[in-house]
């Protein structure tokens, strides 16, 4: 049962048919790992931790700089040189201090996947760095850990949804197999709109709440957002059957 104060504080949410109590209270139960505290990682941990998530660990190895406060809106100058995760989380207990947060003040690699994917519900890839999206993916296919990708550059974003516990769901090799050299662009190369950003994070924070709350998702669908002509465009990606990592 949630308290007086839960009620009140997540009513407008609450009184949505396809979440109320029951879904606030698997929000509360959940654990949510967050790759990237950057650009994505600042509007979906502030949506997710603003919606009640019982446990968000933040994993992010770099530090604040000038050039991030164009977008990365947790952050002002008085954080430059701190840690993104570390910062992160200390405004992000004043929003909500219900919600459990964990720093992982290091870069993401392989002992941290095995250590850590196992043991949350949803992972979410905020990250701007192409190894790492594939060993997310490879480790959440392991794991069969719900994985939500999001990606933007310039005026443009792309978002999608990877589960494994689905046998029909594609992985993001599906899309860009690692040996064709998936895209390796990012925001320090081609630049970026910073509310493009915040399309594609609430986004991924949407689906994540609709995933927490056994709503529905669609899976293997890439979300396009095209921000100079406010379009989106959804394509459906078929699993592939010669996919190193999902069709093994």
């Amino acid at each position: 049962m949630l308290s007086q104060q839960e009620q009140l504080r997540y009513s407008r949410q609450t009184m949505l048919s396809q979440i109320g109590e029951q879904g606030q209270m698997l929000l509360q139960q959940a654990k949510v790992l967050i790759v990237g505290i950057g650009g994505l990682g600042n509007p979906v941990s502030m949506y997710l931790t603003a919606a009640g998530i019982g446990k968000l660990f933040l994993v992010d190895g770099d530090n604040i700089e000038l050039t991030n406060l164009q977008r990365q809106v947790l952050f002002n100058e008085d954080d430059i040189g701190i840690n993104k995760a570390d910062s992160a989380a200390e405004k992000l207990t004043k929003q909500n201090p219900d919600v459990d947060i964990e720093v992982i003040d290091e870069m993401f690699d392989q002992e941290l996947a095995n250590y850590y994917i196992p043991n949350v519900d949803v992972v979410i890839d905020c990250t701007d760095n192409i190894q790492t999206r594939y060993l997310l993916n490879q480790a959440c296919i392991d794991h069969k850990t719900p994985l939500i990708v999001g990606a933007a550059t310039g005026f443009d974003g792309q978002q999608m949804v990877i589960d494994p516990r689905d046998n029909n769901s594609a992985c993001y090799q599906c899309l860009f197999p690692e040996s064709e050299r998936a895209p390796a662009n990012n925001c320090q190369t081609v630049g970026i709109v910073g509310p493009v950003l915040a399309i594609i994070g609430g986004m991924q924070a949407l689906q994540t709440i609709k995933l927490l709350t056994k709503n529905k998702v669609t899976l293997s669908q890439l979300n396009l957002f095209d921000g100079l002509a406010n379009q989106w465009q959804q394509f459906t990606i078929k699993k592939q059957q010669s996919c190193k990592v999902c069709s093994k």
